[in-house]
């Protein structure tokens, strides 16, 4: 009895201990770096850029830094096709709905908690899944009718949503179609996706069925994939002839990963070298050397921020996405 009742003292003690370290780390990050004014005024500045009341320095914080890009940097045969996007409001509501949760100090304290016990047996992502945590974005609604140069009413038959996590970005789209089909390794998000009415097809089958996609996303998985090319070719086999269209988002500067279990991160077995260091020079490089030699086309390319829902420790964290339209040359 004596034994038992201090093993569960420690555990107590243990517990406790973490939790005030937590707590200890989430002041010096929100004290310092996350939720000082400077970084207040930022965020604010970007929301007040469509409202044309922001001062220089505000756009150069806001607009600059995650939608800006030099047009005369990018290749002839890429220049015309670059379409200008900003912060516009489903992408501050994002942002808003971000900087409310990771203010929730208990949620985010349990979170923590159980993101250090099952990580080294669980995939980050399959965390994420069953904790109801880490939604990703991509683009509004707004920017998506945007690139592919549609009204908000226009419909299509069918969507493939390869790579679809937990399924937000997928439902910015799937309101276009009649319907959505998906893919997904994470199994805690493949009940999300479920949960959402969308069709879940195996990794390894969706480019094997003989069904024709009139749109397929794959939106930040060339750099978390094996087999880069090979996804590559397998979408072009499987987009309807003429009208079919890719949306392919792409993190640069390029870094490929793949994630195994335990959140652990290694090589793909092929890789794509991407030359360049300016996000315009890589942007160029994939447009004429890695999509024309496998026959696709660029029809549209943009700048957008890649957010994802923070933590304990920041607001929300971001990438810079280059997002593509491609089609069948």
């Amino acid at each position: 009895m004596y034994q038992q009742q201090k093993k569960t003292l420690i555990f107590v003690l243990w517990v406790l201990g973490y939790i005030a370290f937590l707590l200890s780390v989430r002041r010096m990050w929100t004290g310092k770096y996350v939720r000082n004014p400077l970084a207040r005024l930022v965020f604010t500045n970007m929301l007040s850029e469509n409202e044309e009341t922001e001062t220089q320095e505000g756009s150069n914080l806001g607009n600059s830094q995650w939608y800006q890009c030099s047009p005369e940097l990018l290749g002839e045969s890429v220049k015309s096709l670059f379409i200008q996007n900003h912060l516009d409001s489903g992408t501050s509501a994002f942002l808003k709905k971000s900087i409310e949760k990771s203010g929730w100090i208990f949620t985010q304290l349990f979170q923590s908690f159980v993101s250090t016990i099952f990580s080294p047996l669980v995939s980050r992502t399959s965390i994420n899944g069953l904790l109801g945590r880490g939604s990703m974005f991509v683009f509004s609604p707004e920017q998506f009718q945007r690139l592919l140069q549609i009204h908000p009413e226009w419909r299509a038959e069918r969507l493939l949503d390869l790579g679809a996590g937990d399924g937000g970005v997928t439902e910015v789209m799937a309101v276009h179609f009649r319907k959505v089909y998906v893919t997904e390794v994470s199994l805690p998000m493949i009940w999300n996706l479920q949960r959402r009415n969308y069709s879940v097809l195996g990794i390894d089958e969706w480019h094997q069925t003989g069904c024709k996609y009139h749109v397929i996303s794959c939106l930040n998985l060339l750099d978390r994939c094996d087999d880069p090319l090979l996804l590559l070719r397998n979408i072009k086999r499987s987009l309807v002839p003429r009208t079919g269209r890719l949306i392919l988002a792409v993190v640069l500067p390029f870094q490929p990963y793949v994630e195994v279990v335990g959140g652990k991160w290694q090589r793909p077995k092929e890789r794509l070298r991407i030359k360049g260091k300016l996000w315009e020079d890589q942007v160029t490089e994939l447009s004429n050397d890695v999509f024309q030699s496998l026959g696709f086309e660029v029809e549209a390319v943009t700048r957008l921020p890649y957010l994802c829902e923070g933590d304990m420790y920041k607001d929300y964290y971001v990438l810079n996405d280059a997002v593509f339209v491609l089609k069948v040359s």
